[in-house]
């Protein structure tokens, strides 16, 4: 493994039916060598309590973590740190920890939680386990040498209490959420969407009324791919052909956008720009057309805005992963190669002015690309995507 590869994580929760907060945390960081640490946290009971446990004890875990402190030690302080139930005299939160060094190891560290589900090559794979007691605390630990795909999916056992009492008697059995893993795995599948997808059918076996907290954060390693996006003319007319050299001589795919920008594009690189594509995929969206070299040309800021709209409802819940997933408009194209294929984002915008975009009827104000852009670059920095915006 080398710096080729990345990390990706994805994570998402349901609160207890009745809930405001959650009981459950998830908390990444990055230590001193530059290993990524990641922390799911369950709270005893839940409510505030619990949001208060389990957000002490990830934070606590990760910034300890992060400072090479000994496990002993990180579970000492989380002992005699965290508040006391009155109630049950219990000062307790369960909690999965994922370390990651240079791409190359994963260090697991589980106390109480359901164990990892780990998937190599789309399949179930026992990594080993070796357990210890620390403060009185039985730890499990295990070490794994990674693999491209490799995938990592820890839970809260809300995962496993779905369904309890009424589509199943004692709950989703971890072989059964192995089972379903399995079949879902698609190597394109990025890491939020396993988690939302997961928890999807937690919401359904729950029957829409969670009965406890309820987390998945998915970890996958991944090669890096770069993607390329033009939109756009250039401030001034005379830096067209510097500003479409330098995006064209970028490695990965090339997604151009607006009318002008495609014109431009197609004289640089002496290619026939061909609009005879099929009509409307989808009637809001404008037809996408065709430049030989160019992975895909679109119209720009209504379709942008549709793409930022997926972006949004991502980093919500997802709930529209079923639109952008499979349709074949321009904006469904742009969300699959951005949220899904890329790790790593180019966008080269021309502040040229275009006088339609200030339609005072647009959804959107003044300065309509810059918005978009800049919007849409901090959605995609929030999935851990690695963005670079060039204006010309």
């Amino acid at each position: 493994m080398t710096d080729h590869y990345c990390i990706e994580t994805g994570y998402a929760s349901l609160n207890k039916h009745g809930e405001i907060l959650c009981g459950d945390h998830i908390e990444t960081t990055v230590d001193e060598s530059g290993s990524a640490i990641i922390v799911l946290a369950d709270g005893l009971g839940s409510g505030v309590k619990a949001c208060i446990l389990s957000t002490l004890t990830s934070k606590i875990l990760s910034t300890m973590m992060a400072h090479s402190m000994p496990m002993e030690e990180c579970i000492s302080t989380i002992a005699s740190t965290l508040p006391i139930c009155k109630v049950r005299e219990l000062a307790y939160s369960t909690f999965t920890i994922i370390r990651i060094t240079d791409h190359r190891e994963a260090e697991i560290i589980q106390y109480d939680n359901p164990n990892i589900i780990m998937l190599r090559d789309g399949k179930n794979f026992n990594y080993p386990v070796i357990s210890e007691i620390i403060d009185g605390k039985k730890i499990l630990k295990s070490k794994v040498t990674l693999q491209e795909n490799d995938v990592f999916v820890a839970m809260s056992d809300g995962v496993l209490h779905a369904g309890v009492g009424g589509l199943f008697d004692f709950g989703w059995a971890q072989k059964e959420v192995t089972e379903f893993l399995e079949k879902l795995y698609n190597p394109k599948l990025n890491a939020r969407t396993f988690s939302t997808t997961l928890l999807d059918m937690c919401s359904t076996l729950y029957e829409g009324e969670p009965g406890d907290d309820t987390s998945v954060c998915t970890v996958k390693i991944r090669k890096r791919k770069q993607i390329n996006l033009l939109i756009g003319p250039p401030e001034d007319p005379d830096d067209v052909a510097k500003m479409m050299s330098l995006f064209f001589s970028k490695e990965g795919k090339h997604i151009v956008c607006g009318g002008t920008t495609s014109t431009l594009a197609s004289e640089h690189l002496g290619q026939r720009l061909d609009c005879s594509l099929p009509s409307y995929v989808d009637p809001d969206i404008p037809p996408t057309a065709r430049i030989e070299g160019v992975a895909l040309v679109t119209e720009g800021v209504i379709t942008m805005s549709r793409v930022l709209e997926y972006a949004r409802d991502y980093l919500d819940k997802n709930t529209r992963y079923g639109e952008w997933s499979h349709k074949e408009d321009g904006a469904s194209q742009i969300a699959r190669m951005l949220f899904q294929e890329a790790t790593d984002i180019n966008f080269f915008v021309g502040r040229a002015m275009n006088p339609a975009h200030q339609n005072p009827k647009l959804p959107i104000g003044f300065n309509v690309k810059m918005q978009l852009i800049d919007e849409l670059a901090k959605c995609l920095t929030q999935i851990n995507k690695k963005i670079k915006v060039s204006y010309f």
